[in-house]
């Protein structure tokens, strides 16, 4: 496996060389854009806007607009010469404890792995992490951006999972959402948390596969060996009217063996639910 980025791990005083290694992976059908006339290949070419020429990959400059159609334009060497701390090092900062990070801040994961004489300090910092359930806040600047992030231990490796910084989270100001402190029926309120209680297992991420993916495929394969395509008419769902949601709720526990249409009519009733407090 490739590193995608080299540098030292800052604990304390005690400097760790380490490897960031990619810890995801996109299986995403990519398509190309074909000209239907003769099937020919669509090419992105790069066009000046002030000449009109083409031209080539390495005549281009990046350039910040600082006013309008006015830039300060940057190469790769003066990238490299962006003086941060986080660009050669990953400096633990502090410490937290995981829960109190809202999961709306994570982004992307990789693994942290350590280079050939890192071995001993490093199995030593997860150890500790692991003995006292805190994870380790830290900066990285990755992909001509900083990036803050945790240290988080997973099994023999290091987790570096990349947060969004408060700013680039989102305000739910103004969503249209029901009030917190709404007024619930008893035995609907009862009834939901019933529901919940039978649907509860152990997630095993191994049983939810990308069903999108899979039907994208069998029909490119249909298209290629031929097949007529049909269109299926797919149900469109109907929301639980506000005064049928208890008997919703009373029927979908009665249908618990049948846990697919358990988690549609919960979901259908949570959201009349939510508008009939709103």
């Amino acid at each position: 496996m490739r590193s995608i980025w080299n540098g030292m791990l800052s604990f304390g005083l005690v400097q760790i060389p380490v490897k960031l290694y990619s810890a995801t992976r996109s299986n995403d059908l990519h398509f190309h854009y074909l000209h239907k006339p003769d099937g020919g290949r669509i090419k992105n070419e790069r066009v000046c806007m002030k000449c009109g020429q083409s031209v080539e990959a390495t005549t281009l400059v990046r350039g910040y607009e600082f006013e309008k159609d006015v830039y300060v334009t940057l190469t790769n060497e003066d990238l490299a010469k962006v003086d941060v701390d986080s660009t050669h090092t990953l400096t633990i900062e502090e410490f937290v404890d995981p829960a109190e990070i809202d999961p709306v801040f994570f982004d992307k994961s990789y693994y942290l792995a350590p280079d050939a004489t890192g071995g001993h300090p490093y199995a030593l910092l997860r150890e500790a992490l692991q003995r006292t359930g805190k994870v380790a806040v830290t900066r990285l600047a990755l992909h001509e951006r900083e990036h803050l992030g945790i240290l988080k231990p997973e099994g023999r490796t290091l987790l570096f999972h990349i947060l969004y910084f408060a700013d680039e989270v989102v305000s739910t100001k103004g969503l249209p959402v029901p009030k917190q402190r709404a007024t619930f029926d008893d035995d609907e309120i009862a009834m939901a948390e019933q529901l919940i209680e039978r649907m509860t297992e152990l997630f095993t991420p191994e049983k939810y596969q990308n069903t999108y993916r899979e039907g994208l495929l069998a029909l490119i394969e249909k298209r290629r060996n031929g097949t007529r395509l049909r269109l299926k008419p797919q149900p469109q769902p109907k929301p639980t009217d506000n005064e049928d949601l208890a008997e919703t709720l009373k029927a979908s526990l009665n249908k618990g063996n049948n846990i697919l249409d358990s988690v549609e009519i919960f979901f259908r009733s949570y959201i009349s639910l939510s508008i009939r407090f709103w």
